[in-house]
């Protein structure tokens, strides 16, 4: 925690999930930091505050900026491929990850990094008049603005529009429970397969992710991926990889798609080399051999690990080249065209794809 005074950007929004304390501090129980906080310091996020004697949260109604992107950017494979999406952030995490490819905006402790402001119903509407099928809070936790992405998400359903949280899945039962009533898709991190990893390399456990991972995945409706940034010598053996798979086949089924996306040196680990194509496509076929029907490999040039594949017949029904839709051989429904079966995900008219593009949007606070 640290004590700070008010920065002119600085929002006063009421945040939620806290309580007094006897000595006179305030708890924060968004997460499992549990945050304990004298009046003018701020969490370990960084942008949750207590301020007059109430938990407030400082970056309510500002970003660090706007972009519409392809859908297969956050990623999601199985989540209407091909479509676009309005994705912004604001500043700060609740992890400390030292490997972190996000530092940038998720480290951020300058308030005046939140150049763009805008109220929910101004991102719901920017996203219908761009043609979003869905808004996307991403570059940062959305753990940690998770009031302003879930008023957000309301003002989008209200337009027909979809939500997509892209987090590391460290929260709460109680917050957890009203965040993901909201969220219809969700990319979650799972780092790693070990507590050592968590405690070292994130300062966080990997119980409560997994916790967020059953939960999303068995008591909501929310679309579930997953990706695993594979650090050459930390958690890229494997045992771990081996272990890893067997627990998303046995714990929440074979349909989940599983991304394993490739490091490369940067924040406060830099001593590990980049991943190599070998690493990813290793870890790929260890998870496809643990029964993981869609898996797939990011950050590198892969269109075998880039394509969505029938678990039935087995032909490609999605080739996909980086972001760009090569080929699209589904229904409307999501069924393969060449045997019938059912692809998990959620789909729906397909027409032109979006592409690789990635759009600035210039956001105004109405």
């Amino acid at each position: 925690m640290e004590r700070t005074g008010v920065s002119v950007a600085e929002s006063r929004h009421p945040a939620n999930w806290w309580h007094k304390l006897e000595d006179g501090r305030i708890q924060c129980d968004l997460c499992p930091r549990d945050c304990k906080l004298h009046e003018g310091q701020r969490g370990a996020c960084f942008v949750r505050a207590m301020r007059d004697g109430q938990l407030v949260l400082t970056t309510y109604g500002r970003s660090s900026g706007f972009c519409i992107d392809p859908i297969e950017k956050k990623p999601l494979y199985n989540f209407f491929p091909g479509s676009s999406v309005l994705s912004f952030g604001t500043a700060g995490c609740n992890l400390a990850c030292k490997f972190c490819q996000n530092w940038d905006i998720s480290k951020s402790r300058e308030m005046d990094t939140l150049m763009d402001a805008a109220t929910p119903a101004a991102i719901a509407a920017a996203a219908a008049k761009h043609g979003s099928r869905s808004v996307a809070f991403t570059y940062n936790d959305p753990v940690i603005f998770a009031e302003y992405a879930m008023d957000t998400a309301d003002a989008c359903h209200a337009l027909g529009i979809q939500t997509v949280a892209v987090t590391a899945g460290y929260m709460h039962t109680a917050p957890r429970r009203e965040f993901y009533a909201r969220m219809n898709a969700a990319n979650i991190d799972l780092k790693a397969f070990t507590e050592e990893f968590y405690t070292r390399l994130c300062v966080g456990h990997l119980r409560d992710v997994l916790d967020t991972l059953v939960y999303v995945h068995h008591g909501t409706d929310c679309w579930l991926e997953i990706t695993t940034l594979l650090i050459p010598g930390h958690n890229d053996s494997e045992q771990e990889i081996t272990e890893l798979s067997q627990w998303v086949a046995r714990e929440l089924g074979p349909d989940v798609p599983l991304h394993f996306s490739a490091y490369h040196p940067d924040y406060k680990l830099r001593d590990a080399p980049s991943t190599s194509p070998q690493i990813l496509k290793r870890a790929r076929r260890i998870a496809l051999d643990a029964g993981l029907r869609y898996v797939y490999i990011g950050n590198v040039h892969d269109q075998e690990g880039d394509a969505t594949y029938c678990p039935n017949c087995g032909k490609v029904v999605i080739a996909r080249d980086w972001y760009q839709i090569l080929s699209y051989q589904l229904t409307d429904e999501g069924r393969c065209q060449h045997c019938g079966s059912t692809i998990a995900g959620r789909f729906g008219n397909y027409d032109v794809p979006f592409g690789a593009r990635r759009i600035p949007v210039k956001m105004s606070a109405g």
